[in-house]
Parts: structure tokens; sequence; C-alpha cells
């Protein structure tokens, strides 16, 4: 038992040093590095438990090791349902201000404003958008253009790499309000 733990400690601690870096930019390599991790401490447990049993007849250490196996593992777990949920909820992106959008957004040429602005993540490092974009001119090139031109901005300034843009033209009437609607409050 302690020898088969101890071949199973060396392949969890080799697996767990292949995920760490990359665990720091990935909540699915996080938690297979926090599996790995878990998987060596469980080793660990059984080779100091079992040595413990073997040597002094102490079979309480198997319980006590496993509790605190148990302990790390759910603490872990707990930190990090927060982002788990907020990402499964589609919420904003944090450090994303919607003001901030919207005035870089209005600053392409021939956008005269926007509103009615979502943005939200739909995945790990990825963000999407949708908004009301109302422009000057109504050429079907110059709205080609100005659309590829707010992509092009709002994936450079922003990471936004998903955005829908509806375009309307400068005096029509847009059934929606014209306000930007954030789905969080800006603190």
């Amino acid at each position: 038992m302690v020898v088969v733990a101890g071949i199973a400690l060396i392949v969890d601690i080799a697996t767990a040093l292949l995920t760490y870096t990359m665990s720091k930019d990935s909540m699915n390599i996080k938690a297979a590095f926090l599996h790995n991790v878990s998987d060596a401490l469980a080793s660990v447990g059984v080779v100091v438990a079992g040595t413990l049993i073997l040597l002094y007849g102490w079979y309480w250490t198997d319980t006590v090791v496993t509790l605190m196996i148990a302990g790390y593992v759910l603490w872990q777990g707990f930190s990090m349902l927060p982002k788990t949920i907020h990402l499964l909820m589609e919420g904003a992106p944090e450090g994303v201000s919607i003001a901030d959008i919207i005035n870089v957004m209005e600053q392409v040429d021939d956008v005269e404003s926007v509103h009615h602005v979502h943005v939200w993540e739909i995945a790990e490092h990825t963000i999407a958008l949708e908004a009301h974009v109302v422009i000057k001119k109504a050429s079907l090139p110059d709205i080609e253009r100005v659309k590829t031109d707010l992509k092009r901005v709002l994936h450079e300034q922003f990471k936004v790499s998903h955005s829908t843009l509806e375009m309307e033209l400068d005096g029509s009437v847009c059934i929606d309000t014209r306000q930007a609607d954030n789905h969080r409050s800006e603190a």
C-alpha cells in the first residue's frame, strides 16, 4: 500500500508541475491542477498514515489525514466558486467599463452615438458585446467600414472577440431605450 502510494505521489507531483503555470490563466486547468494536488496529498496521506499504522498501530491517523485532505479540497473548491458562477451566469467581465466602451466607440469616424450596450463573458477569455450604433452615413460601404472599424477597436482596446452591432441611421427612431444597459451597477 505504501509503495503504490509512493509511485502515485511521483506521478501526481509531475502532473501538478506540468499544469501549475497554465493554472493561473484558465479555470479548467486550475481545476485539473487542484485535482492533481489533492491526489498528491492523498498519496502523502496514505504513505504517512500507512507508515504510522504499520509502526505504531495508530489507525486514527487515517481518519485525520482524510479529513485534512477533504478540508483542503473543499477550501479550494469554494475559492473557485464565485468566478465559476460569474462565468456560468455570463456576467459582465471584471474591469470593463461600459462608459469607456461607449466613449471609444463614439470616437470612430461617422459614429453619431451608441446605446443599448450589453457586455458579458460567454466563456473564459471570451468577451461578447451587443450594441446599437447610430451612424451618420447610410451607404452600404460606409456602414460596413464603420462596423469593421468598431469591431477592430473593440477587440484591440477591450479584448471583445464577439460583437453584434445593430446599425441605425441618424434621425431614425429606435424602439429600444437610448441608454447603456450593462446588466450590472457601476460602483
